[in-house]
């Protein structure tokens, strides 16, 4: 018996490149994909065909032996075929599916020839697909979800429900642009403001994980970005405190998780004359809570179950 234990930096630790494709080439593919926009979804799809062992395909060696994965999930929905590429799990994409992702993000003409190439030849046939469900290896292989987001925001719940807040799980399936997502969370919040019992302090968790599209030359994350954005919206908006953050305790390439953020946040930019939207539109949210407060650093917690948004009206 084989037991794998899988989470969240998987697909990126565990490699093995097919013939023709370098490690230099997934790297620069990695890093087209993370700035192009896509989720984590579509850019494991693209991950599992650039490999001779992502997408089922570690199942398959394993096999004829027995094999159990113990799963942490940091993919919204918790599929096992896409958590860390899917290394024990049956493949439902196919490599037409991964070139289409290519070419909706239009990268089918800036990433490594490689590459394309291989995509190109397996929408062809002319390389076999990745293990679906009725491979035989799929008979001896279990898996096992322990972790998730879902699991991460019912243990908030508990806790400010013992503190006193009237709790709300709205979603574990944050996983789109952060514009919508931010539309999104603020209809929530006035939605409660105006149904809400008058002497009872709200608590919204939200979870998933938002997308944003690099733009400028800054430093930040999407939890970063999110919480900055979300302080335009609650300058003439007291008693309302947000709270972005990702599990794994590291927001993009920096050593803060998230940021929180309510009403004085723009107050003390403009005292400190910061230009918000500069900082937006130059993806250089971590610059900005550095100057003016907000960062939350916890230091690596070495488990990723994507991100959490809590919201406390008071």
């Amino acid at each position: 018996m084989v037991i794998c234990l899988i989470s969240g930096g998987a697909s990126a630790l565990l490699a093995d490149t097919p013939e023709g494709i370098s490690l230099e080439d997934l790297r620069i593919t990695n890093e087209l994909l993370v700035k192009s926009g896509a989720t984590i979804r579509e850019i494991n799809i693209i991950r599992k065909h650039l490999s001779d062992i992502k997408g089922g395909q570690l199942a398959r060696l394993i096999h004829p032996a027995s094999c159990v994965s113990l799963i942490l999930s940091d993919v919204v929905g918790d599929p096992v075929d896409i958590i860390a590429s899917g290394p024990t799990a049956p493949d439902t994409s196919e490599y037409s599916d991964a070139y289409a992702i290519a070419r909706k993000y239009k990268l089918d003409k800036t990433l490594p020839e490689t590459v394309t190439k291989r995509l190109l030849l397996g929408s062809a046939g002319v390389i076999p697909e990745t293990p679906d469900a009725f491979h035989p290896c799929f008979q001896t292989t279990r898996n096992r979800l322990l972790g998730s987001n879902k699991i991460a925001l019912e243990a908030c719940s508990r806790i400010a429900t013992q503190n006193g807040f009237d709790t709300h799980i709205i979603t574990d399936c944050l996983q789109e642009d952060y514009t919508l997502v931010a539309g999104f969370i603020s209809k929530t919040i006035e939605n409660f403001l105006t149904n809400r019992k008058a002497d009872q302090p709200v608590c919204l968790l939200f979870g998933g994980e938002p997308t944003v599209k690099v733009r400028g030359t800054g430093l930040g994350g999407r939890n970063q970005h999110l919480a900055l954005y979300l302080a335009t919206k609650l300058e003439n908006k007291p008693g309302i405190t947000i709270l972005c953050a990702g599990t794994d305790g590291s927001d993009g390439p920096t050593d803060a998780a998230g940021a929180v953020v309510d009403s004085t946040t723009l107050k003390m930019a403009q005292a400190a004359g910061t230009n918000v939207l500069q900082y937006l539109e130059q993806s250089d949210s971590y610059h900005f809570f550095q100057q003016v407060g907000g960062h939350i650093i916890t230091g690596s917690t070495q488990t990723n179950v994507m991100d959490i948004i809590i919201i406390l009206i008071n």
